[in-house]
């Protein structure tokens, strides 16, 4: 490494200031007459430019090392001269040291700030950093997804317009405590989070003084809502058929008493009530049953051909009634699938069920039983009616709970409004997907994709 050129003016002046004391003190000792004018001018001269070689050394040493820190400053990786004086080997030896431990320093913050960065976006949820502007000093992957963009430098009431959440961080800016509040995003599609808020006692270095962590309890919302509409409809569904036996019961004691053909017809309305009441019950408890069992997929042993034609050959009477002929098409060499004997029967049964009741009298049931691609794509089943068919604006509803397109017709078929939940929540737990397709005056097909698990 070249060394640092001594400028000239510099080095004369620092040699100037040096000699001066030296020849004040040489010329008071000759003029007392202590040492000889000419020993003191020639002890002068050569003391002079032993310093001046000396101070040439140590100046370029000092030059070189200010240039080694400059550099430093610059984040340039440097490398020491060793220096041409003691003074300025142990200062390049330092140097190294300060250089070496910098380089450490910097290499430590940087992964600590990748590894921060990386658990910050590893986070599911959304969080936001922000200034004590409320400006968002930095987001993390899940709150970009969610608001959309780059967000660093914007204003948070931009980002998320709701006044809550706003209030709610003025307040907890104000108090220095940390907030809860509860709000709701409507686009693109109504979505609820609730936002924790805590204030940071001391800004960072990066400005953040507020950090903002969001939680979607979208699900938890919808659910509650769900469950009281349940409870709502599970009572009013019970109601009305209890409602309707206790009036019999009352008029069968009263002025029905002694009226014979009466007491035959209302026994009648009291056995369909009473049976409604029964299959009710049972499709409630079947229901609290797969989903206890939902989370953990079947292992058994299936073959879905034989179990199809089970279920073809079980509701061929229910056929007949209507006037109402099945026909399939199932692939003889499907392969054998994990599942629930049981539960895919109820399953089965209440789609080709629901295909027998609501499709056209003197129509026809298509049952179609394939695999996607031989020996290893999916396997697909397709139960197509030729029933009125179904608005689009019904078939995102149709697997909640007691919901049904026309109450009067489901409840004269004997429908129970669980049906369609039942076979949501069987095909869930056999992690399959159901796939609803229909248009008015041109019947309904309810597909089933089941993914191929190779069984051992």
């Amino acid at each position: 490494m070249a060394w640092r050129e001594v400028p000239l003016s510099r080095w004369l002046r620092t040699v100037a200031i040096a000699a001066a004391p030296l020849a004040f003190g040489l010329i008071i000792l000759a003029a007392l007459g202590l040492i000889p004018f000419t020993a003191a001018a020639l002890t002068w001269l050569g003391l002079t430019l032993i310093s001046a070689a000396a101070i040439y050394r140590l100046l370029g040493d000092l030059l070189q090392t200010k240039h080694d820190i400059d550099q430093m400053a610059r984040g340039e990786t440097i490398t020491p001269a060793g220096g041409r004086t003691r003074i300025g080997r142990e200062m390049a030896q330092a140097l190294q040291r300060l250089e070496r431990e910098s380089r450490q320093r910097t290499e430590r913050l940087v992964s600590d700030h990748d590894g921060l960065e990386r658990a910050l976006n590893a986070l599911p949820g959304p969080v936001l950093l922000l200034n004590q502007g409320l400006a968002v000093v930095r987001a993390n992957g899940a709150a970009k997804t969610l608001l959309g963009g780059e967000l660093e430098g914007r204003d948070l009431a931009a980002v998320l317009r709701n006044p809550e959440l706003v209030a709610a961080l003025e307040a907890a800016a104000r108090a220095d405590r940390g907030q809860d509040v509860r709000f709701a995003l409507q686009a693109p599609v109504p979505r609820h989070f609730s936002a924790r808020i805590e204030p940071l006692r001391e800004p960072a270095a990066d400005g953040t003084a507020i950090v903002v962590a969001l939680v979607d309890v979208t699900a938890a919302v919808r659910s509650d809502q769900m469950r009281a509409d349940f409870v709502a409809n599970a009572s009013h569904e019970i109601r009305t058929p209890l409602a309707t036996l206790s009036g019999f019961i009352e008029t069968l004691r009263g002025p029905a008493k002694d009226d014979p053909e009466a007491r035959e017809n209302f026994l009648a309305i009291m056995a369909q009530h009473a049976e409604r009441m029964t299959r009710l019950v049972e499709d409630l408890l079947s229901l609290s049953r797969i989903e206890m069992n939902e989370h953990t997929p079947p292992t058994d042993p299936l073959d879905l051909p034989a179990l199809l034609t089970g279920v073809i050959d079980n509701l061929e009477w229910r056929a007949r009634e209507r006037s109402v002929a099945i026909t399939s098409d199932i692939a003889a060499a499907l392969p054998t699938l994990p599942g629930d004997r049981g539960e895919l029967t109820q399953l089965f049964q209440n789609l080709v069920d629901n295909a027998i009741k609501y499709g056209r009298v003197n129509g026809t049931v298509h049952i179609r039983a394939w695999q996607e691609a031989a020996g290893t794509g999916d396997i697909l089943v397709s139960i197509k009616d030729e029933g009125d068919g179904i608005a689009r604006e019904h078939l995102p509803r149709l697997t909640e709970r007691f919901y049904r397109v026309d109450t009067a017709r489901s409840r004269e078929l004997g429908g129970t409004g669980l049906g369609l939940a039942i076979v949501k929540h069987i095909v869930n737990r056999h992690r399959a997907t159901l796939t609803i397709e229909s248009e008015p005056g041109k019947g309904s097909i309810f597909s089933l994709r089941f993914p191929h698990i190779p069984i051992d």
